[in-house]
């Protein structure tokens, strides 16, 4: 059983994660956690998007993301992009 400390704790985290999109151009930072069911996710991953991988965005438009991720220059979906946290 999980205390209240444990679980306040846990919360905080949560809360220390932002989405992708919220990351301007030029800024990087550390993949935490990769959302969605199974496809989607294992899509994300084959692609790099794993937690403790480094991510920069490139460019952000209307509805696409350029990132840099492993090397490689990946475009995505905001929507997408909103189920990788950093």
């Amino acid at each position: 059983m999980k205390n209240g400390w444990y679980l306040k704790r846990q919360k905080r985290k949560e809360v220390d994660k932002v989405p992708l999109t919220l990351l301007k151009e030029g800024e990087s930072a550390v993949i935490q956690r990769v959302q969605g069911a199974g496809e989607t996710k294992k899509f994300l991953e084959n692609l790099g998007f794993v937690p403790g991988e480094e991510v920069t965005v490139i460019s952000s438009n209307g509805g696409d993301i350029i990132v840099q991720v492993k090397g490689s220059r990946v475009a995505i979906s905001k929507g997408i992009a909103n189920k990788i946290m950093v």
